[in-house]
């Protein structure tokens, strides 16, 4: 069976949900394009927020123990000897692999040696994979489930053989290469690529990982710029179950009759709305000094002169009340203007990129 017809018969007849969601997704990527008008001083700093936000969120995935928090003190240089080597390590590869992503798109083109490239950038600084760094896995694999505290809690499904994984990964990125360019809407081509690869598991490690770093790349040249500004890969952790969940309902009829990848294409399509929505509610509040009422811009002004405070020491400085201190900051944390970090008493916030 061709490529082709497999794609074909995974989508079979497309409900009309998928056909509605793909509709409103492009529909708010046009507005973003016509109303973007972002200063580019905070659309610098909404992009570096996106790569510390999804750098930590896609390390975490697989079992990472760093806060978005260290990895922005870790990429500042700032030691962090309390955490593991290899998850240092794969912070600071994922971190260094987006961001030229970030920065050079709309030049990289894809192929299976980009594929390969990626994962060795990924990998360079992890010192247990240095040996299998942008080579397909030699030995077999299977994926497992990775539990907030990074335990392996389950065995999902085994993947493809190592022996067949060179002709099924030639296969995959020439054939999506072909698509791409022809009557295929990307974001289903983007779908089954994803689900495939991850069926695949052609590395011995970095799948997860890798599969989301492509994820934006091949939004970004599909169009869907708002990727550089709304961290896709903290979407995927907070639902986190959910991800895993559609992936395998997926998967689990490949090589069947019964193949097709509609409860994977529901959830994947579902992050991209959210991700529009909230792309353009950024669009929508760049004037914040319109939006906030004026105890709120007390809030505002006052989190601007200082590094990081807490809620109470806000209030004591503004003169405004707790009650309304909570509310102006909860609106901020809404809009992606300032980040919090700590709990209960201990909680603290800055402006966010600061």
């Amino acid at each position: 069976m061709s490529k082709q017809t497999k794609f074909d018969k995974r989508l079979g007849s497309i409900p009309s949900e998928i056909v509605t969601k793909i509709a409103r997704i492009d529909e708010l990527k046009g507005q973003w394009s016509a109303s973007v008008n972002l200063s580019p001083y905070l659309l610098g700093r909404l992009k570096r927020s996106v790569l510390i936000t999804s750098t930590g969120a896609s390390t975490r995935i697989e079992g990472a123990k760093l806060s978005d928090e260290n990895v922005e003190k870790l990429m500042q240089g700032i030691a962090m000897q309390k955490f593991a080597d290899s998850d240092l390590q794969e912070v600071r590869g994922y971190y260094e692999l987006l961001q030229n992503v970030f920065e050079a798109w709309d030049t990289i083109k894809f192929s299976e040696n980009t594929i390969k490239h990626f994962h060795q950038e990924l990998l360079k600084y992890v010192e247990k994979d240095r040996l299998h760094r942008g080579k397909y896995k030699s030995r077999e694999n299977q994926v497992e489930m990775i539990d907030e505290k990074g335990r392996r809690i389950g065995i999902l499904f085994k993947t493809t053989p190592a022996y067949l994984t060179p002709k099924y990964m030639q296969e995959l990125a020439e054939w999506t290469t072909q698509a791409l360019e022809k009557k295929y809407h990307p974001l289903l081509l983007i779908a089954n690529f994803l689900v495939e690869f991850l069926n695949i598991h052609p590395f011995e490690d970095g799948n997860g990982r890798l599969s989301r770093i492509l994820t934006n790349l091949f939004l970004l040249k599909s169009g869907y710029l708002y990727m550089l500004y709304v961290s896709h890969e903290k979407l995927i952790e907070d639902k986190k179950p959910a991800y895993y969940i559609a992936l395998r309902k997926s998967q689990k009829n490949f090589g069947t009759k019964e193949e097709n990848i509609i409860d994977w294409l529901n959830f994947f399509l579902d992050i991209i709305l959210i991700q529009a929505k909230e792309a353009i509610n950024l669009v929508s509040s760049e004037n914040i000094e319109t939006i906030l009422s004026s105890k709120q811009l007390a809030v505002w002004n006052y989190l601007q002169s200082v590094a990081e405070v807490t809620p109470q020491e806000i209030a004591n400085k503004t003169g405004v009340a707790r009650s309304t201190v909570n509310k102006a900051v909860l609106k901020l944390l809404t809009l992606k203007k300032i980040s919090r970090f700590g709990l209960a008493r201990s909680v603290r916030y800055k402006i966010s990129g600061k």
